[in-house]
């Protein structure tokens, strides 16, 4: 007896999986709620242990805030101890930070012993200069060291590979306070023939005048600053990324994607690269959590009138409010920047999501 067609039992078809380099054609729904208390959850509690850390960090430090204030001042021990009792330093340890907790929960930072005015005040102040001059660098560096970081990948073992990740390590591992000095000696003094072209610190000059002129002067005094956070900055990008997209390159969903005939370059663009991506994405997140607290030595280098310098002038005094207040403001912002790249990444990868 002969089967007919509309006879056979239908043959079930096979599951579609999908690929690894597809996550941007999938249709993905809002992240589990777990997942996403589980992250607000443990950036909660870096918080908490980044408030408690900041009373007792500081509070170890040598000097004495109130000598150091009055220090050149002639004053009596009576003057003293009204100070240390104005500034709370006469009350024991546990009452100190009793006042410091309740003080931090009200979203009050204090009193800056140094400048006698309000630490969030200050903080605002300084905050453009620092987000100017570390933002700028963070583009720069992440759109450079990305490109240059793919292209090494992706053509390993060649010279230009060699060259771009010699070239990275050597920045990465030169001190960045020995950079920047080399940078003011070279492109600010002048060295034989290479003449001053630069400014050796500062954010302006003062006199400047005009729409045009004050600029063009604001440039020519971020240049050796944001040349010295580039250089840095770049190198980490180049070989993270390199490394990730070389762990990449022996995968199979990138053979099959050849083997469909897809060109090279989109192999690399829409499969390689996306899939590589989550360890850059971790340090380009972090890195814009630092955009707040900016570089101390480059800021102090440069006399940059950021939140780096104003970080280390505090520490000179101990001027133990504003440390607190600065260190919670930058601990703050990485931790929030970690969270969002968590978030992301079940966006970016839905591997990530089992």
């Amino acid at each position: 007896m002969t089967t007919t067609s509309t006879d056979r039992p239908p043959v079930p078809r096979p599951a579609r999986l999908p690929s690894r380099g597809g996550g941007r054609r999938l249709r993905l729904g809002p992240l589990p709620l777990r997942y996403v208390a589980a992250k607000v959850g443990g950036a909660a509690v870096s918080l908490i242990a980044v408030m408690l850390t900041a009373f007792f960090l500081f509070k170890i430090l040598p000097g004495d805030p109130v000598r150091a204030i009055t220090h050149g001042i002639p004053t009596s021990p009576e003057q003293l101890a009204h100070l240390r009792h104005q500034f709370g330093l006469d009350k024991p340890l546990a009452a100190q930070f009793g006042d410091y907790a309740v003080r931090i929960l009200h979203g009050d930072l204090g009193i800056s012993y140094q400048y006698k005015t309000s630490v969030a005040g200050l903080i605002g102040e300084h905050l453009w200069p620092t987000i100017y001059l570390v933002g700028t660098a963070t583009v720069l560096s992440a759109a450079l060291g990305l490109r240059v970081g793919i292209r090494s990948a992706w053509r390993h073992g060649s010279t230009g590979d060699r060259v771009n990740t010699g070239v990275a390590l050597a920045l990465w591992s030169v001190p960045t306070f020995w950079l920047g000095l080399l940078f003011i000696i070279v492109f600010a003094t002048g060295i034989g023939p290479i003449p001053g072209l630069f400014p050796t610190g500062g954010m302006s000059t003062p006199g400047t005048e005009g729409f045009v002129a004050v600029l063009v002067d604001h440039l020519r005094h971020l240049v050796l600053p944001c040349l010295t956070l580039v250089a840095v900055i770049y190198a980490q990008y180049v070989l993270t990324m390199r490394a990730s997209l070389l762990d990449e390159m022996g995968s199979d969903y990138l053979t099959t994607a050849r083997a469909k005939g897809l060109r090279d370059d989109d192999v690399r663009r829409r499969h390689a690269v996306p899939n590589a991506l989550l360890p850059t994405v971790t340090v380009l997140f972090i890195n814009i959590g630092r955009v707040v607290s900016g570089s101390i030595l480059v800021e102090t280098i440069f006399s940059w009138p950021g939140l780096g310098s104003l970080f280390y002038e505090a520490l000179t005094v101990p001027d133990l409010p504003l440390l607190e207040g600065l260190f919670i403001v930058f601990s703050g912002a990485v931790i929030l920047m970690n969270l969002l790249a968590d978030l992301l990444y079940p966006v970016l990868d839905p591997r990530v999501r089992t």
